[in-house]
């Protein structure tokens, strides 16, 4: 079967890919696309099959298929950059509405309540419009990250 993607390496990108493949203070996914990069150059012979170049760097077929695609249409640097897919959320709880959650907690349960509960704060956090929504599992880990007991 013919590959789709043929990779010829010049003396240059060879040589710095290969600095980058033997350096250990790279991440393991740059340097495993470096040696897929290696292995399927054509200059030395003919390459292996994607499956062997799969077995060999320890990554899936598709990672290769996606290294090789990446090198013939966009570059050697784009090929050998990390890249980060999902974009992050920014944080439901900023400073000011974890202080105020906080000070909730340090004021006087509601009447008929000896202690605020997780659930409790939850609820008035949404009766004050603190926040819009919010899980007591933001509550809760809102106030485990500062040691906060509720006792």
């Amino acid at each position: 079967m013919k590959q789709k993607h043929v990779i010829t390496l010049t003396t240059d990108e060879r040589k710095q890919i290969q600095e980058i493949a033997s350096n250990h203070t790279i991440s393991n996914t740059i340097r495993k696309r470096a040696n897929i990069l290696l292995l399927a150059d054509n200059n030395p012979g003919k390459p292996m099959p994607q499956i062997e170049m799969a077995k060999r760097c320890n990554v899936s077929d598709i990672t290769v298929y996606n290294t090789l695609k990446d090198y013939t249409t966009k570059g050697l640097t784009h090929t050998l950059k990390f890249k980060r897919t999902k974009t992050t959320n920014p944080p439901i709880i900023t400073g000011d509405i974890e202080a105020k959650i906080i000070a909730l907690a340090c004021t006087e349960p509601p009447k008929g309540f000896a202690r605020w509960t997780i659930r409790l704060l939850t609820q008035k956090t949404l009766e004050l419009e603190i926040l819009q929504t919010v899980s007591r599992e933001t509550i809760r880990s809102t106030l485990k990250k500062r040691n906060f007991a509720l006792t």
